[in-house]
């Protein structure tokens, strides 16, 4: 019987794992520096995404304030293509494009531009609330000195590090910490082996910045992220919050952000920015080093963006016309939780991609968990039966008398 009950629950198990299982795509993926140039003093990283009819070109850069584009065509063939001599003049339009341009469906661009830092000497971790005095200068990630990711990139496992630090701060602050973007790129659907465990496809990057090292400026000092978005003029950037499935992958972390275009009446896909409402106080991540993150709703931009980046280099001029520019900040802490200077060290996770947002199904422990769950009570009830029906059997045989 009990071999029974083990396959009934194995069964159970494999039918719950096989109704939650992703659609695995995958596609072929490179990963390239500087395409075109030997100067290994700037950044400009190139990752070609190519399958099921199509390329996506995600192009990362810290040439000025640290941007990803991302750029969907409609076909295997499309090639980045980078006029060096023209990015570094006054006027950069043009510069980076994708050829051949009549297959480029969709584009958009996400900026990382300042880093707040602010004392909150009440531990409310309410970012909006405060006023100008509560303030440092900001940090503009657009004057920042960057190390060349030539070191760090890995074309094997797809992934390099954009690591710089304030050239401008007359403060020790950059003395012995630094700013990164840890970039990775996927060939096809998983799960991070690190927290927050993020879900993948083919169709998608990761980006995980971290603040490391940095000395605050103060005491009780808490950090923001401001970022600024494009969508073309037809639609707009909108922010949902999707309920995530609470398992083992990130305890108590219901929520999961999605920041993505809202066309009406679109003829395909889109791009969008996801992440999970956590941000971690240790490289190592973990629950005990779970910092709260929250998300605020987008501002418009009503002037030309002026941010040095690459953007204007494949935009070109007249983005204001042409462009909606939203700018939204991601503040990291909770109320009556502990401040930077802990550990002195901030990590936050994001996916970068087109198509539908990867969401989570139950794993296979919540799935094992509940196969025990519901199947249980239906085991006992099963062996019970079978139990009494037995009993009935024995006692009717031991009271049969035989008629002579």
């Amino acid at each position: 019987m009990r071999m029974e009950v083990q396959l009934l629950l194995w069964a159970l198990c494999v039918g719950l794992g096989a109704t939650g299982a992703p659609e695995e795509e995958t596609r072929k993926v490179t990963l390239e520096l500087n395409p075109g140039s030997s100067n290994s003093t700037q950044n400009l990283l190139h990752i070609r995404a190519v399958g099921n009819g199509s390329t996506i070109h995600y192009v990362w850069s810290t040439i000025g304030a640290p941007t990803i584009l991302l750029i969907y065509t409609d076909s295997e063939n499309t090639r980045l293509q980078v006029n060096w001599t023209k990015l570094f003049s006054p006027e950069p339009h043009g510069a980076i494009r994708v050829e051949p341009a009549n297959h480029v469906l969709y584009s958009t661009a996400l900026l990382f531009t300042r880093i707040f830092e602010y004392r909150d000497e009440n531990n409310t971790a309410s970012f909006p609330d405060l006023d100008r005095k509560s303030f440092y200068p900001p940090y503009e990630l657009s004057k920042f000195t960057w190390e060349s990711a030539r070191d760090s990139m890995n074309s094997s496992s797809l992934t390099a590090r954009l690591s710089g630090v304030d050239s401008t701060n007359a403060t020790t602050s950059f003395q012995n910490g630094s700013v990164s973007f840890q970039v990775s790129a996927y060939e096809g659907s998983g799960r991070d082996t690190t927290s927050p465990r993020l879900l993948h496809t083919a169709n998608c990057t990761k980006m995980e910045f971290m603040l490391s090292g940095v000395r605050p400026r103060g005491n009780n000092s808490r950090f923001a992220l401001e970022m600024v978005t494009l969508e073309k003029k037809a639609g707009h950037k909108k922010m949902q919050s999707v309920r995530s499935i609470d398992d083992e992958y990130t305890p108590t972390i219901f929520e999961v952000m999605e920041l993505v275009p809202d066309f009406p009446n679109a003829s395909h896909a889109h791009g969008y920015f996801q992440w999970k409402s956590v941000a971690y106080g240790s490289v190592e991540g973990g629950r005990a080093n779970a910092l709260p993150c929250k998300m605020y709703k987008p501002h418009g931009l009503n002037e030309t963006l002026r941010i040095p980046s690459i953007v204007h280099a494949f935009y070109g001029e007249g983005l204001a016309e042409r462009y909606n520019i939203e700018a939204y900040n991601v503040s990291f802490g909770i109320a009556d939780g502990d401040f930077y200077d802990k550990n002195s060290f901030l990590g936050w996770s994001a996916l970068i991609g087109y198509g539908t947002p990867p969401h989570d199904s139950f794993s296979v422990l919540v799935m094992c968990i509940m196969a025990v769950a519901l199947g249980t009570p239906l085991v006992l009830l099963i062996v019970g039966a079978i139990v009494v029906t037995a009993m009935r059997k024995k006692r009717v045989a031991a009271n049969y008398q035989p008629v002579n």
